[in-house]
């Protein structure tokens, strides 16, 4: 079964206080965070990666990533794309003549890649280290993938405890979900701080063994129709407020569990994330992986472990 890594690149770190996040290098040689996550999900099984990026950051990710990423993912056998996000991109007779200056959220992040799309896929956020946990655990449920079970999604289900920051608040999907993890509901829930005893939000505090969404997403391709259908009511349902209204990719499916057109089975990972979501957190970020190459999850020669392609 060919499986898809999806990496959501296109936004701007506008709370790190300028620069392209995603292209910080946090590695012993400059390894940026993207390059733990390609590396996980070649050893997880996946064999195609897919950027999404935005064509004004273009030069500065291909000087980042371009010739070494490829190079690699061609010596292991992994197919490389672009897919390219912009404001312009819309539904068939759709409009738009605001003055709204960034794309439609990730949702639409996602469907820019439709024509590339034909397999499984496990869609992430470009600037979050998932562990490798998340992408065995992802890869096998999508190789349970049939077209009879089109509608059956998979999310990495991250530990709130895990996920968050020593130098401000963070938002997360606050997870609900049943007694066999499938999920029934998420709360988009705005600065989560860490306390000594777990987390809180506005004073109340919260089980630091909740599950939350860091955004990674096991999709099928017949995922891929359901977006555009759903992009197109966006536009429908948010007439008055265009300008700022996103098309999130949470919310969406979200939405579609609750019209029970879909499901969602959680999967527990127990690993440790990392972000840079403030610039304080860098020296955090490059300690941590240089902890996890002392205790050799990882080479230091980040690539050198993996199988080349026959």
């Amino acid at each position: 079964m060919k499986t898809a890594l999806v990496i959501m690149a296109a936004g701007l770190g506008s709370r790190y206080g300028g620069g392209i996040k995603q292209l910080e290098g946090v590695g012993p040689n400059g390894e940026i965070i993207m390059d733990y996550s390609i590396h996980d999900a070649i050893e997880a099984g996946f064999d195609k990666v897919v950027f999404i990026i935005r064509k004004d950051i273009e030069d500065a990710f291909m000087e980042v990533i371009g010739d070494r990423i490829e190079k690699i993912c061609k010596d292991n056998g992994i197919e490389v794309e672009y897919a390219y996000q912009s404001l312009d991109d819309l539904p068939e007779g759709v409009e738009y003549h605001g003055e709204r200056t960034k794309p439609w959220g990730t949702g639409q992040a996602v469907l820019a890649c439709r024509d590339l799309i034909k397999e499984p896929f496990v869609v992430i956020n470009a600037d979050d280290y998932y562990g490798k946990e998340a992408f065995v655990q992802i890869h096998d449920f999508l190789e349970q993938y049939s077209p009879e079970r089109a509608n059956d999604y998979s999310l990495a289900g991250f530990l709130l405890k895990n996920t968050l920051s020593d130098f401000g608040g963070v938002t997360r999907g606050v997870c609900t979900v049943d007694q066999n993890d499938q999920l029934i509901d998420i709360q988009e829930t705005k600065n989560i701080i860490k306390t000594k005893d777990g987390a809180q939000v506005d004073g109340k505090s919260i089980d630091g063994n909740t599950y939350v969404s860091m955004n990674m997403w096991g999709l099928t391709p017949e995922s891929i129709d359901l977006l555009k259908q759903g992009f197109i009511e966006f536009f429908d349902q948010n007439k008055e407020q265009i300008d700022t209204a996103e098309f999130l990719l949470p919310t969406f499916i979200c939405e579609q569990l609750k019209k029970g057109t879909v499901s969602v089975k959680v999967l527990p990972t127990h690993d440790q994330w990392f972000g840079v979501t403030y610039k304080e957190d860098k020296p955090n970020v490059v300690a941590s992986f240089q902890k996890l190459i002392d205790e050799g999850v990882y080479q230091s020669d980040l690539f050198s472990d993996l199988k080349k392609a026959e």
